[in-house]
């Protein structure tokens, strides 16, 4: 099997072997179930975790924001630890490390643990530029070797952890794929056939319909089979909310044209808490449910949540002792762990298909099919989604996340606006000139607009300093300006076009 360089011109290896990455991509059946261990004949219930990684990368690297090295903000972190709370940098990278002790210590004493790891490109190359080898190589361990890839899921994500209710369709692509050129690049082609599930940064999922559409066709192009969506973000056909949340359901989308879009949805329930994961609340929830059926089949319900992995005190401190506790439990049991893609092979063994699970909608789509027929087009949709919005304050096309009370558009101007002009700009110059994925040009461009498009620049970038400081980082909004006036410079340099 043919590898990929890590690297390429110095830059991590986002682009240029699309064609390679799309063959491998989530293409390995039955990746999970004959190798689990666990049998599915005595499960009653199950429960899955889900970490999820991220750290931004920052002009930082020097004095002047404007000539400033991209680095990790976990690199500044280090380097400052006398700021703020920065003296948890040793801790944080612990955190992105410890998987690659907690799973071969539990293996070897014959337990089955079960966790879905969620890193974002922007952590790993970061990682890799800042040294922390053993972390790469930790994590490389429990990805590659048969005896822990078995208990390890990775999911897919964005390269910078972009949010995909406000970020360009078209770049939103370009982020799914970066990840997966990068994450081929770093633990293997054979370990991306085996990266079926994707998590969306910040379980935020568009409700437009256009903008839902595109969203699941570059999963199901990419060749994702699943992904993690929020109970509160999806509805029923009906209008209504899930009935039954703890089995997977077919997230199905219409544009405004007509066309349709589905896939695999395993549902999060509850909102964004890091206790929930980092005291196990799924395994001791998934302890008082029983089998329910499906399709005439009875079948374990999966109670699912996903967490910071490194976020806080309760995740870095407590989620330890509390994941070996539970590990130790529920291995060989009637409740165990199970990961996302080992769950669907069970169901998929007991003859169960995608056309099975009951179908679910993004949020507000009943209402916007009542007021229209699909297939009337884009006008139709806009002048419908404006008389909803004039009769009904709560009614949105914003999308939805962890939480209801955030936007990932209203407030985000003075962010957005570069984010949106850069995305321009690199449409206008190196999409429609069709400049080829290899050409070191391609991905030197491609690697600042992804930076740019980082949510952590609009979630900390609009807030005050102390909110700033609680997260450890420095004022992003500086950085999200900055990363733009790079892209602008460089775009403009290496195409050869004239400054407006």
């Amino acid at each position: 099997m043919s590898t990929l360089a890590e690297y390429v011109d110095g830059l991590p290896n986002i682009c240029g072997a699309e064609a390679t990455v799309r063959k491998h991509a989530g293409s390995r059946a039955d990746a999970y179930r004959s190798a689990g261990g666990i049998d599915f004949s005595r499960v009653k219930s199950a429960a899955a975790i889900a970490l999820h990684m991220q750290q931004p990368l920052i002009p930082a690297g020097g004095g002047d924001l404007r000539t400033a090295e991209l680095i990790s903000n976990l690199k500044y972190m280090m380097d400052n630890q006398n700021i703020g709370d920065n003296h948890n940098a040793p801790v944080f990278q612990w955190c992105y490390k410890r998987m690659g002790e907690f799973i071969p210590q539990l293996v070897g004493e014959g337990k089955q643990p079960r966790v879905m790891l969620e890193y974002t490109g922007c952590l790993l190359h970061g990682l890799r530029n800042m040294g922390a080898n053993d972390v790469i190589d930790a994590l490389k361990k429990i990805t590659c070797d048969p005896a822990y890839s078995k208990c390890v899921e990775w999911l897919g994500c964005p390269w910078s952890h972009a949010v995909a209710p406000s970020t360009p369709v078209q770049d939103f692509r370009l982020h799914v794929i970066a990840w997966q050129h990068h994450f081929a690049a770093m633990f293997g082609l054979e370990a991306l056939e085996r990266v079926k599930g994707f998590s969306p940064s910040e379980m935020a999922l568009p409700n437009h319909p256009d903008v839902a559409y595109e969203f699941v066709k570059t999963l199901r192009d990419c060749g994702f089979q699943w992904v993690l969506v929020q109970e509160h973000t999806v509805e029923l056909e009906t209008g209504h909310g899930l009935q039954n949340k703890h089995i997977p359901h077919r997230l199905v989308v219409t544009n405004s044209k007509g066309e349709t879009a589905s896939i695999i949805a395993i549902i999060k329930t509850q909102g964004s808490d890091t206790k929930l994961v980092a005291q196990m609340q799924p395994w001791y929830e998934a302890k008082g449910l029983s089998r329910c059926e499906l399709a005439g089949k009875q079948i374990p319900p999966l109670v699912t949540q996903i967490a910071d992995g490194e976020n806080g005190g309760v995740m870095m401190n407590e989620f330890p002792p509390k994941f070996i506790e539970v590990v130790h439990a529920s291995s060989h049991g009637d409740t165990p762990l199970m990961n996302g893609s080992e769950y669907l092979e069970h169901l998929y063994a007991l003859g169960i298909e995608e056309k099975d699970f009951p179908v679910c909608q993004p949020l507000f789509h009943h209402r916007i099919w009542l007021q229209m027929d699909r297939g009337e087009g884009p006008e139709k949709l806009a002048k419908a989604i404006e008389e909803i919005r004039a009769h009904d304050h709560r009614f949105h096309m914003e999308g939805g996340s962890w939480t209801g009370n955030i936007s990932w558009v209203r407030g985000y101007d003075n962010v957005i606006g570069p984010m949106e002009r850069a995305s321009s700009l690199f449409n206008e110059k190196v999409l429609k000139n069709n400049v080829p994925t290899t050409d070191p040009r391609f991905r030197n461009a491609l690697f600042h607009l992804l930076v740019s498009q980082t949510s952590c620049y609009r979630y900390w970038g609009a807030g005050t300093l102390d909110r700033l400081r609680a997260r450890n980082l420095p004022p992003l909004h500086r950085n999200s300006r900055t990363i733009f006036l790079k892209f602008n410079a460089l775009a403009r340099r290496a195409f050869h076009q004239p400054a407006a």
